[in-house]
């Protein structure tokens, strides 16, 4: 929420012209906390995604390995 995160990472790739993104927080909040637009979807092998986006991945690459394990 801070913005330091850039990028969602999906194993499933959405839908077409996606224009933003809901975001719901998990228990024990269990309730929309903010929205986010969507500027790009990328859509490559975990390692390039990794290239293109670590520096505002808001995520450590051990966490973004263990994430797409077997993908």
């Amino acid at each position: 929420m801070n913005g330091r995160k850039q990028f969602e990472f999906r194993k499933v790739r959405c839908r077409e012209n996606v224009s933003k993104i809901i975001i719901y927080a998990t228990s024990p909040v269990m309730k929309v906390v903010g929205e986010a637009e969507v500027l790009e979807v990328i859509v490559d092998n975990p390692g390039h995604v990794w290239e293109l986006t670590s520096s505002q991945a808001g995520i450590s690459k051990k966490n973004y390995d263990r994430y797409y394990l077997n993908r």
